[in-house]
């Protein structure tokens, strides 16, 4: 069990004993470790890996679960996630997704008991990192990109600032999309690549995709004024955004985002770099433990 201590707020951290208490009655040995950087994590993980390391249970948020997803797709080592960061978007495909922590332990202990798991596709950048959630670029990463620059205020309003700031300074960039179907030159607002419906703590941005279908679903927003993107916010947390008239919607296996037009890709919420981008849906990459049907 890896545990980010610093993760939800300090959350993890505060609830790893527990955790570690219910998970002893479900395995027959369990080894616990604190993760306070990436290196640390790459590093414990891999020393577990030599030891038998069978299932790895990952305490935290979404930037830690992209950590476990990263070892346990190079290592065939199966994953399970205790949601306890502010998103929880990969926790909330895995069964024992409860909002409250200790609930999705529970079901978790029950899912190892009973020997449940299974497979699920994930996303893989071209010469980078595997993703299990949703890659995205253009007005949203470029509100990642500020936020991440800015170093006051801290918590949910440093992102609050930075939609106001970046939505001042809204325009399209050209984009070329080329997937299954064919390719597209247009101008563009946002594009969104999901293996899973939800980022950015539970809004459904692809809200029919399904990590174990070989696909990804892609969300497109095409050029859009400021007052476009504010009428479609009320629809983002419901998923009605995508009968909006700007929004587009389409599956793919593999997708290319061309265009050196100063976006930056981020998947699920780690920077990724520039465009252009190339990403191909890997099916059954990933062996999770308890996935909800």
């Amino acid at each position: 069990m890896v545990v980010h201590p610093a993760s939800g707020l300090g959350r993890a951290g505060r609830i790893a004993g527990t955790v570690a208490d219910r998970l002893r009655g479900a395995v027959d040995d369990l080894v616990t470790v604190e993760a306070n950087t990436v290196e640390d994590s790459h590093r414990l993980m891999h020393q577990a890996r030599d030891a038998g390391l069978d299932l790895l249970v990952v305490v935290g948020g979404d930037g830690s679960a992209h950590q476990g997803v990263q070892f346990c797709a190079d290592t065939g080592v199966a994953l399970a996630v205790v949601p306890a960061g502010t998103g929880n978007d990969l926790a909330r495909t895995l069964a024992g997704a409860a909002e409250d922590p200790l609930d999705a332990t529970d079901k978790l202990v029950a899912a190892i008991k009973a020997g449940e798991t299974t497979k699920m596709d994930l996303g893989r950048v071209a010469g980078g990192p595997w993703f299990a959630g949703v890659l995205c670029a253009g007005f949203d990463s470029a509100v990642n990109e500020r936020a991440n620059r800015m170093r006051w205020p801290s918590g949910p309003r440093r992102y609050d600032l930075a939609i106001l700031a970046e939505l001042a300074r809204l325009k399209a960039g050209r984009l070329t999309i080329a997937q299954d179907s064919g390719a597209t030159d247009l101008d563009a607002t946002q594009i969104a690549v999901g293996n899973i419906p939800y980022y950015g703590g539970g809004i459904p941005i692809c809200p029919a995709a399904d990590p174990t279908d070989g696909l990804f679903d892609v969300t497109l927003v095409r050029r859009a004024s400021r007052f476009d993107l504010v009428r479609m916010l009320p629809g983002l947390r419901t998923g009605n955004h995508v009968t909006h008239p700007m929004v587009t919607t389409s599956r793919t296996r593999a997708i290319r985002l061309g265009e050196a037009n100063g976006w930056v890709a981020y998947a699920d919420g780690e920077r990724v770099g520039p465009l252009p981008v190339e990403v191909t849906c890997v099916p059954d990459a990933l062996t999770v433990v308890g996935r909800s049907a």
